[in-house]
């Protein structure tokens, strides 16, 4: 059977695109289903919504279930979790990295990294510091990969990847993206896998 794709569209200061990014290439691999990995960021997203902030944040009961919500997954994942000292993290730096990982083919060693680092480490990936620590860890050139990440050409190609989810109805992470189908929420993955392998998928 052919392999199908999915798009992962995900932001690293979301809790539960953490247990994602964990998880899909497994089950992604046994459902023989290819994975883009798209990250984007929220905030423009979330600023069309009138929010200032997480939504998680904005309203607190939701937040306290969505911590022990966190604590029961990472738990069945076998995922490590410290609540991170700052929350929602700056992912500005980190998606403008995964966007040049995106095109050398290594962002699905990078993304769960810096995942780990933000929500198992409680490293503050906002800074440059921490995500060259990271790509360091990872055998890559640090310094280059920042001055590439700066460019004007790869800050414009972050933007259009937000717009772009933005015109797909995207309104959170994780995200997956089945030919025209969108499915929202880690605990969407499955259907979205088994959509995947539907044989009417435009």
């Amino acid at each position: 059977m052919e392999n199908r794709s999915l798009q992962f569209w995900y932001e690293f200061a979301s809790t539960y695109s953490y247990v994602a990014s964990a998880r899909i290439q497994r089950v992604a691999g046994a459902a023989n289903v290819e994975l883009d990995w798209r990250a984007f960021l929220l905030g423009p997203i979330f600023a069309e919504q009138g929010w200032k902030d997480s939504p998680f944040n904005l309203y607190p009961a939701k937040g306290r279930y969505m911590w022990r919500d966190m604590e029961r997954l990472c738990e069945a994942e076998d995922l490590p979790l410290v609540r991170p000292s700052q929350f929602p993290r700056n992912g500005l730096l980190a998606a403008r990295v995964a966007l040049l990982a995106e095109a050398e083919g290594w962002v699905a060693e990078l993304t769960p990294t810096v995942f780990r680092a933000n929500f198992a480490e409680d490293r503050d990936i906002s800074v440059w510091e921490t995500i060259a620590e990271i790509l360091v860890d990872l055998g890559r050139d640090a310094e280059a990969i920042y001055e590439q990440a700066l460019a004007p050409t790869n800050k414009d190609a972050l933007k259009a990847r937000t717009e772009e989810a933005a015109s797909l109805g995207i309104f959170g992470a994780p995200s997956f993206v089945v030919g025209k189908e969108l499915f929202w929420g880690n605990d969407r993955l499955e259907a979205a896998l088994a959509w995947a392998g539907r044989a009417d998928v435009d």
